[in-house]
């Protein structure tokens, strides 16, 4: 491009994201670079500033500064590998959504020193019109589970609806240290960006800190293996970055294997040696109206850690029908 250009928001890009909005149209171009971009105020969207997260409507105009949009001869656009390995994930798929099983220890986007992602091995699985596929939520890297990617740009802003509607019903289990008390109930608080020794994360905040977000979620002990371990079924109603994770260390039952929330008063417990290793998170069912009106619901076999826990404390998955587990009710 040769100078500042301005781009019109179609209608089926409605709800998108200013990053994804410029991921669809200057993919090459990096994340990291955008970002200073907004910072700056050199993309602006109806001639006011913005954040990278601002969501776009129909008719808005983008402005974009001057950026080379000449890709990197250099840069692979499709992988066979990477296209194999997605399909192997393949819970279920139809014209407009995959819903892939993401493994433990994988990441959903890139970040710093992140090169491997599921983002980046979407450009391998284009759709007609050779766009990669979107993502319409997240899930952390060490969660395993159900992640529902869209196959076009009016599928993608019909899910992002859905879910900031909160209309998707979503299921987690987990394995915490210690039993919940109440065995159901719910958790409600501010959730806000702390500074720790290990860097920033999440934790427990007053509604009046800057930057604290109201979370909530419902939780039910499924089963439990004497005092020391639960079978925590949860329904985030928010989604939080981290949030199930804060609200069970909140309870004082943190989940196993958490490297950022695991917080016990009991200094002298031991991890068993033959537990499955991995945060014991996972995104077991999913269940929301697709695009014309289908209903998805999709449940994610437990990761080889998550079995081998469950097999060793003798809870059995099988004896529980996920459809009718929902700890709001």
């Amino acid at each position: 491009m040769s100078g500042v250009s301005q781009k019109i928001v179609s209608s089926d890009e409605n709800g998108m994201r200013l990053d994804r909005w410029f991921a669809l149209h200057f993919g090459h171009v990096p994340n990291v670079r955008i970002q200073k971009l907004v910072r700056t105020g050199q993309i602006r969207v109806d001639k006011g500033r913005v954040k990278t997260n601002t969501r776009l409507e129909a008719g808005q105009v983008v402005r974009v500064p001057p950026i080379d949009d000449t890709p990197k001869k250099s840069e692979p656009r499709y992988s066979e590998k990477d296209a194999q390995f997605l399909r192997d994930l393949i819970l279920y798929e139809d014209e407009n959504v995959y819903v892939f099983n993401k493994p433990h220890g994988l990441a959903v986007q890139g970040g710093s020193g992140t090169k491997r992602h599921i983002d980046g091995m979407l450009k391998s699985l284009p759709n007609k019109k050779g766009e990669a596929p979107r993502l319409v939520h997240r899930l952390d890297r060490d969660t395993s589970g159900c992640l529902l990617v869209a196959k076009t740009r009016q599928a993608a802003s019909h899910l992002g609806k859905v879910f900031r509607s909160r209309s998707a019903r979503k299921i987690y289990w987990a394995l915490s240290v210690g039993i919940p008390n109440p065995p159901q109930g719910n958790v409600s608080c501010f959730l806000g960006r702390v500074k720790t020794q290990n860097g920033e994360q999440m934790a427990v905040v007053g509604k009046d800190v800057k930057g604290a977000q109201h979370s909530l979620s419902y939780y039910s002990v499924t089963d439990n293996a004497g005092r020391d371990f639960a079978w925590v079924t949860l329904k985030p109603v928010t989604g939080r970055t981290h949030q199930l994770r804060v609200h069970l260390n909140q309870l004082g039952t943190p989940i196993l294997d958490d490297p950022r929330y695991f917080e016990l008063d009991n200094h002298h417990w031991e991890r068993p040696d033959d537990f499955g290793h991995g945060l014991h998170l996972h995104a077991r069912r999913l269940a929301l109206p697709l695009l014309g009106g289908k209903k998805l619901d999709i449940s994610a076999p437990l990761p080889k850690h998550m079995q081998q826990s469950f097999d060793l404390l003798g809870f059995d998955a099988s004896r529980f029908d996920v459809n009718n587990i929902d700890p709001e009710e």
